[in-house]
């Protein structure tokens, strides 16, 4: 069966910045639905579209193709007193903006009563290299089209 629009497609990935740190080892199958549910990063799913079972690709994404470029406008300075009671490093916090979107922040310094907010994933602005074996294909049930994700064998978990 080829990967197309609708079709729950079981790959396994190794993804590592250029440089050779690896980020994920690959060890677990992921089960995703193809065709712009947002459940793979576009540039993986372009490159899968029309594959078939047992097809390897490797591929290398601009940070632009991946998380995204790093964006200095998502970098907050807020004074401590702001933030809800036991501030870590690492720890997050969810905003909404003005159109009502949410935003994860992560906290990533505080210096005396300033805590240091970012609203960038984590690899913005990182080119990566993810290596790409497709495991299986099938056709998605009405309810996981209905979703816009893959369920686990037994239903889903939500």
């Amino acid at each position: 069966m080829k990967i197309e629009k609708d079709r729950v497609v079981t790959i396994r990935f190794r993804a590592s910045e250029l440089g050779g740190k690896v980020l994920e080892k690959g060890e677990t199958p992921m089960a995703y639905l193809h065709g712009g549910y947002s459940n793979v990063l576009p540039k993986i799913e372009e490159a899968l579209e029309g594959q078939v079972a047992g097809f390897e690709v490797s591929l290398v994404l601009r940070s632009k193709d991946a998380f995204g470029e790093f964006d200095e406008k998502l970098v907050k300075t807020i004074p401590k007193s702001q933030f809800p009671p036991g501030v870590k490093v690492g720890g997050q916090l969810k905003a909404r903006n003005q159109e009502g979107r949410e935003r994860t922040f992560i906290v990533r310094k505080i210096k005396g009563q300033e805590v240091f907010l970012d609203g960038n994933h984590p690899l913005a602005g990182t080119a990566l290299r993810f290596e790409v074996t497709v495991l299986g294909v099938r056709a998605a049930s009405e309810e996981e089209i209905a979703h816009g994700h893959a369920h686990q064998e037994g239903g889903h978990n939500h």
